[in-house]
């Protein structure tokens, strides 16, 4: 039995629903349900969106699992391809984290709009995995949030 946890924004930005997701396996929430935020621009530190342990971390990507939920928070759709260009990871895999706590440093207004051949953007998934597609609702969609606000809370 897992316990409701609150999931806080990575980043500022503003809210979007997952099916505005420009990437269908985020849209159409096959990795798993959440939201989206379109980060606003400028260098900004990445922050956990909840307490727990990071059991992967990438430059474009990480989880954190805690309370028995795992959160993935994805920098950008399609941005694997830069090789990690652009992004400074500040967390360690295996080690535990606060909500709010620093993971990554990018700035979204310098990832590029296509790489070889492939069309990139910014918008940044917040997903709970494992959970059943459509679990997740929002009130934040569509306004502005703050890095550390609140998103949504899991059920």
């Amino acid at each position: 039995m897992t316990s409701r946890v609150d999931v806080l924004a990575p980043c500022p930005g503003k809210v979007v629903a997952m099916s505005d997701v420009p990437d269908p396996v985020f849209a159409e929430e096959m990795v798993g349900p959440g939201v989206a935020i379109e980060p606003d621009p400028g260098p900004t530190t990445v922050v956990s969106p909840i307490a727990g342990t990071v059991v992967k971390v990438m430059p474009h990507a990480f989880v954190v699992l805690g309370d028995g939920v795992g959160v993935l928070v994805h920098l950008g759709i399609n941005t694997v391809r830069l090789g990690g260009e652009g992004f400074e990871v500040l967390a360690t895999q295996g080690s535990h984290v606060a909500a709010g706590d620093e993971m990554v440093r990018w700035d979204p207004a310098s990832i590029p709009t296509s790489h070889d051949g492939h069309e990139l953007s910014s918008v940044v998934p917040v997903v709970v995995m494992d959970a059943p597609k459509g679990s997740v609702t929002s009130d934040a969609i569509g306004g502005p949030v703050a890095a550390g606000d609140l998103l949504f809370t899991t059920a």
